[in-house]
């Protein structure tokens, strides 16, 4: 299989700025995953799409590809990710090139690890699937969730389940928000994962961190740490 790696990493970020590109252990954030792709041995290419000169080099700096810079169409906050890579895959078969699977990683996916990546790959092979991401259990039956009004009021947004014992509740996932292996033909459809044929595999809560405020980032590094310190990596 010819397979492409994609680390979307636009310049801007409204809620941790410049996250994409802060240091984080010694280098740039977006060097991480670049290096899990890299180490992994899986892809013909390890490309960041980006819309910044300045993320280019850095990314290349990283030993990442930049072939070609996003358009004006997908450079914003409000274009979403399967545009994104939609518009890559395009420019890519303009230039001759295909490919038979794209993994995107996202530029703060720190924590990815190479197994993780063939164990996502070796899963998508299995199946007739549209994709393969990694999820998260909700640290807490998602039955008991609550709606809060301004005044302090405290609803239970469905109160069928408010007598039954927790450890009684089905587990529910979410999203890692770390890396999506996905068919082409699913990128050019621009069909969510949520709602395409996916399979996912289970990570702990230390294998990921969702980036969006500076507490996030700070539980990041600690993850980083402890993880590097499980296994054994320098």
């Amino acid at each position: 299989m010819k397979l492409l790696a994609v680390i979307p990493a636009r310049a801007g970020s409204k809620r941790v700025p410049g996250k994409n590109v802060r240091p984080f252990h010694g280098r740039p954030m977006l060097g991480w995953p670049v290096q899990a792709a890299l180490d992994s041995n899986l892809f013909h290419t390890v490309m960041v799409s980006t819309e910044d000169e300045a993320v280019a080099r850095i990314a290349c700096a990283e030993g990442a590809e930049v072939p070609f810079l996003r358009s004006s169409a997908t450079a914003d906050d409000r274009a979403g990710l399967m545009s994104v890579l939609a518009e890559v895959l395009e420019t890519w078969e303009a230039r001759g090139e295909a490919f038979d699977a794209v993994c995107c990683l996202l530029a703060t996916a720190a924590l990815a690890t190479p197994a993780r990546l063939r164990e996502g790959l070796s899963l998508y092979r299995m199946g007739d699937w549209d994709g393969v991401y990694p999820v998260l259990a909700y640290p807490h039956p998602i039955e008991r969730a609550t709606r809060r009004e301004t005044d302090g009021r405290t609803t239970l947004i469905d109160p069928v389940e408010a007598e039954t014992r927790t450890q009684d509740l089905e587990p529910a996932w979410h999203d890692a928000g770390q890396f999506y292996w996905l068919s082409p033909e699913v990128i050019r459809a621009r069909r969510s994962v949520l709602t395409a044929r996916c399979a996912t595999l289970t990570l702990s809560e230390m294998e990921a961190q969702d980036i969006d405020t500076e507490d996030d980032w700070r539980l990041a590094e600690m993850k980083f740490v402890l993880m590097r310190d499980r296994s054994g990596s320098p």
